[in-house]
């Protein structure tokens, strides 16, 4: 997708759209209602503003933008035509409209916001057909699907975070397998030019890795159950400082990730046993599921205590292209990695960065990488080289890790 032509785009932005609009039904069967309203909580958008914005935002860099087809040469305040809705920009753009004031009266209902979806995707597919057929002219749409995409996400965390009883199939627990020896090899990292990539993904960096073994799939319930039977969270020799800071502010003596409300001594080999919510349901979470919502300062610790380490992004790509067929899975959740977001050689921030809403620049060397893809991620977003990254003690997210041998 990241070289889609026209045709397929526009099939893809139709789906992303149909998918958008599937998700506010789900809200709307969750919550008995058209209004969508949740409670306010740090992080978290109304549901019906959110929408919006993905209209909006279509809209800001396609519809309205003048300058679009210069792509990423585009520059960050280009010349703009008016919205569709004449007050788009105080309801949906985020440097207009603060997050406290998301859910203020007057803004759209749920209705309106449905209407103004189908009127952006109208006039963004009408653009589409005259549009450049290169990576310049296409640029703003594939920004917009992929944006599309990643909102929809969000939708599914923010769901997952206030507790709201969606029906969301999860993929079934897969068997484990032992982990897996790979060889010295030189490896390049990031995408050079040529069809879209997000700011971070962008330039290039070429290391040589000697030989390491890593997991073959994320760390496991039964495996995180023994790290808290074996007192985890009470060993300040397992956690970093910034952790142990992290650890304590976290309410009520925390001893497992995030949404855990149980979790058992692993005895007789069973691995124990973990009560989480999920969806606003407490459910009893597979042993060789993957560990979810787990803090980078959590999979740190859990890692010092295995006698292992946090998988570098490197061996992490390298595992993910080369190991596959020598059962290497992925895509369970998205994966904590051992190194903090830093700028590849050849780096340069693109049009949503440098407009501020998007921008890694603030939070390289802070910002863990986050690699792989979750349940809730799309797959035309799932790829082996694409980067995501969060703070460290970011676990509102479906967030995992691996490790590989010290």
């Amino acid at each position: 997708m990241r070289r889609a032509g026209r045709e397929l785009l526009s099939l893809a932005l139709i789906d992303a759209r149909n998918h958008t609009l599937h998700l506010l039904s789900l809200y709307e069967q969750a919550l008995g209602g058209e209004t969508l309203a949740v409670p306010r909580v740090a992080g978290i958008d109304p549901p019906v503003w959110l929408a919006g914005h993905i209209g909006w935002f279509a809209e800001w860099w396609i519809g309205r933008n003048t300058q679009r087809a210069f792509g990423e040469e585009c520059p960050v305040r280009p010349t703009r035509l008016a919205a569709i809705e004449p007050d788009a920009d105080d309801w949906w753009n985020p440097a207009q409209r603060a997050p406290a004031d998301r859910d203020a009266p007057g803004l759209p209902d749920l209705a309106q916001t449905k209407a103004y979806l189908l009127d952006t995707l109208e006039s963004t597919l009408e653009l589409l057909e005259h549009a450049a057929e290169t990576d310049a002219g296409l640029y703003f749409y594939r920004l917009a699907l992929f944006h599309e995409d990643l909102r929809g996400e969000q939708l599914l965390v923010m769901a997952q975070t206030l507790g709201l009883p969606l029906k969301v199939e999860l993929p079934p627990a897969a068997v484990t397998r032992p982990p897996l020896s790979l060889p010295a090899t030189p490896w390049e990292l990031g995408l050079a030019e040529g069809g879209f990539a997000f700011a971070q993904d962008r330039g290039i960096e070429r290391v040589d890795v000697p030989e390491f073994e890593i997991d073959a799939q994320p760390v496991t319930w039964s495996q995180y159950v023994e790290f808290v039977d074996d007192g985890g969270y009470d060993r300040p020799e397992l956690w970093r400082t910034e952790g142990l800071a992290w650890l304590a502010r976290q309410t009520e003596g925390r001893r497992g990730p995030r949404h855990v409300e149980q979790i058992g001594a692993a005895r007789h080999g069973t691995g124990g046993s973990v009560l989480q919510q999920q969806f606003g349901r407490t459910v009893r979470a597979a042993g060789n599921r993957s560990a979810v919502h787990v803090a980078w300062w959590e999979a740190d610790a859990w890692a010092r205590w295995a006698g292992r380490r946090i998988a570098t992004e490197v061996e992490w790509e390298i595992a993910a292209h080369t190991a596959a067929r020598r059962g290497f899975r992925w895509a369970d959740v998205h994966e904590w990695t051992a190194g903090t977001l830093h700028p590849w050689p050849g780096f340069r921030a693109d049009p949503w960065s440098r407009g501020g809403e998007f921008d890694p620049q603030p939070v390289f060397g802070q910002a863990r990488v986050l690699r792989g893809a979750s349940f809730a991620t799309r797959a035309r977003l799932r790829s082996p080289k694409r980067r995501g990254f969060a703070l460290p003690e970011r676990d509102d997210g479906f967030f995992g890790f691996r490790t590989c041998a010290l």
